[in-house]
């Protein structure tokens, strides 16, 4: 028996599309609308991805703006913490004088007098600075500041704290000692205070020191007090002490405090082989023989160098010693620079302003007699008179019966060299006979170095 065949829809029809290829066709995509959708995943990817920080920081700060208004309006509602704004005000304070240009550490720091420096408080609403007092006392405190730090111009409270430079890690407190105090009636000197670092490793390698106010009365500051600062300043090593100069240099010095003359160097070491060992020593061979003294240091010091080194020189403190060069007929005064201060000669004054080229020329050589023989002067201190310095051997004024009785030598203060107020009354004098063996010329022509010109030690030399 045959088997039933059933009615197959699926047979073919050949008026009608092929059915499976259109299904086919339908669900399979294209390859442009594949790279398209791969394209559009990367892209919301990549926007999510920079998205999500900035979304992430705005979030952030509209939380942080919300807790600040939250905070505030609490505060605002407490009156026990409340901020009060600082009323402005024209009070300063100010350091009564300037420091060292160079400090070292583990020294006392103090003014250029050597005395210790005072702040004081001062009013700026009228002309200059005014000193002045508050009815209260002032806690204040010192603070080392940047050397950069703007002292010319108006700085607000905040601006002063940033500036304040902290010891380095691991080191000690940069400025030790006494660092608070409390400032009555305007005025409070500053203790013994030292720094412990030096100031190399800041960027403009400068310090500077500041006062600022930290309280007034028993409250917390309602009055704004401007800071006081110095001027900018070094701080170098303390090993670095025993090779700094001297300002001013003391005729007692080493000659290596001078300015471009270094402990030990070649300038040093020259000067030394001469017998010029001290600054004393220095000034006298530059009154009695400039060239002299410029060959024994010979090229390697420039002009420049030594325009340094003797301007430096020049400004020593001559102090109130003279000293007394005799001979048979004549008496010469001269300076701690070998400069004469008065000649007597044949027992006739003779005013150093007035001398003729022929006089100079003779009284040089005794000079550079007097300088040969220096330590074989005699000594006298600039206060004594003349009669008293006269009578201190031969010759006297009985020697002398054309010098009249006054005082040769007046008060001679510190820093000051004698002058001849007096010459106008002196006797008229005429020139003396010359011994031809006491003419000569000098080479370097610094006739008038010999000569004190009655100027302030600080311009001896010309």
């Amino acid at each position: 028996m045959a088997a039933k065949r059933f009615f197959d829809n699926s047979d073919p029809d050949p008026n009608q599309p092929n059915h499976k290829r259109i299904k086919s066709t339908a669900t399979r995509p294209s390859f442009a609308s594949v790279i398209k959708e791969v394209v559009m995943v990367n892209f919301l990817d990549n926007v999510s991805s920079a998205l999500e920080p900035m979304l992430r920081r705005v979030v952030n700060e509209e939380v942080e703006k919300g807790l600040r208004r939250y905070s505030c309006r609490t505060i605002s509602r407490s009156p026990s913490l409340r901020i009060k704004a600082l009323e402005p005000s024209n009070l300063r304070l100010i350091f009564n004088k300037n420091l060292h240009l160079t400090i070292f550490t583990g020294s006392k720091i103090t003014g250029v007098d050597g005395r210790n420096l005072q702040i004081l408080l001062v009013d700026t609403s009228g002309e200059g600075m005014v000193p002045t007092t508050l009815p209260y006392p002032i806690k204040v405190e010192i603070v080392v500041l940047n050397g950069d730090f703007p002292s010319e111009t108006n700085w607000s409270r905040d601006e002063f704290d940033k500036n304040i430079v902290k010891e380095r890690t691991g080191k000690r407190p940069l400025l030790t000692g006494e660092l608070n105090f409390t400032m009555r009636d305007g005025v409070v000197t500053v203790g013994e205070i030292e720094f412990t670092d030096n100031s190399s490793w800041i960027r403009c390698r400068k310090f500077r020191i500041g006062a600022k106010v930290v309280q007034i009365g028993n409250n917390q500051n309602t009055v704004r007090i401007t800071e006081a600062i110095t001027e900018a300043f070094m701080v170098k090593d303390h090993r670095g002490e025993l090779y700094k100069k001297h300002y001013p240099p003391a005729l007692r010095d080493e000659v290596w405090r001078l300015e471009k003359i270094g402990k030990d160097g070649i300038f040093h070491k020259k000067l030394s082989l001469n017998g010029i060992n001290t600054v004393q020593d220095f000034l006298k061979l530059a009154t009695i023989d400039t060239p002299q003294l410029r060959n024994m240091l010979g090229t390697g010091m420039s002009e420049k160098m030594w325009e340094v080194t003797y301007k430096h020189a020049k400004t020593c403190d001559m102090g109130s010693k003279l000293y007394m060069a005799r001979g048979p007929n004549y008496l010469l005064i001269l300076n701690p620079i070998c400069q004469v201060v008065r000649a007597i000669i044949d027992g006739q004054i003779y005013p150093i302003r007035e001398l003729t080229g022929i006089q100079k020329a003779y009284i040089q050589n005794l000079v550079k007699d007097a300088y040969a023989n220096w330590s074989s002067l005699e000594e006298v201190d600039g206060l004594v008179n003349e009669p008293a310095l006269l009578t201190q051997g031969e010759p006297t004024m009985d020697q002398y019966p054309n010098v009249q009785q006054q005082p040769l030598i007046r008060t001679y203060q510190r820093n000051t060299i004698l002058t001849d107020a007096s010459d106008e009354q002196l006797a008229e004098y005429n020139d003396w006979i010359v011994n031809p063996n006491y003419i000569c010329t000098l080479a370097d022509n610094n006739t008038d170095g010999y000569f004190s010109d009655g100027s302030s030690n600080r311009q001896l030399l010309r």
